[in-house]
């Protein structure tokens, strides 16, 4: 059995009858994030709109929440995150908010209590920067986008 992180969790005012988040497998690496809407909110073609989880949480320092977007909602609706993946810092204690993209050409609803992101927990390291006069030389060089090809 791995270790678990203890995360605390604030349900908001607009949270009643939202499930709180959890695993939905015994294997899954993240949990489910839900519509805290009032009433259907409808993203058009192209457009994106926030929408409220109902919950703040507490991340402990030295790890980070990344909000991920749901596979089965861009391969099924075309529907996928701006930001994605999003950081929830350990400092923040607002009301987490998904920016849902509609990359398709239909109308999206987003109903109360759709699951619609999900939310992964990762250990951070913190970096420390030193300017060099030079970095070191390596094969690929400052080959970027696109260089190797795509075959």
């Amino acid at each position: 059995m791995s270790e678990h992180l203890i995360v605390e969790i604030l349900p908001l005012g607009n949270s009643s009858g939202i499930p709180v988040p959890h695993y939905q497998t015994e294997h899954s690496a993240g949990v489910d994030l839900y519509a805290a809407v009032d009433g259907d909110l409808v993203i058009g073609p192209g457009q994106w709109k926030l929408v409220p989880t109902g919950i703040a949480v507490a991340i402990p320092e030295g790890y980070e929440g990344q909000v991920r977007p749901r596979s089965g909602l861009s391969l099924k609706h075309g529907i996928g995150m701006l930001n994605g993946p999003g950081t929830i810092d350990a400092d923040y204690r607002g009301e987490i908010g998904i920016i849902l993209f509609n990359f398709s050409d239909r109308p999206f609803p987003v109903r109360r209590g759709d699951r619609i992101a999900q939310l992964v927990f990762a250990k951070l390291t913190k970096a420390e920067f030193r300017t060099v006069e030079s970095l070191s030389e390596t094969r690929r060089g400052s080959g970027g986008f696109g260089h190797t090809g795509v075959k």
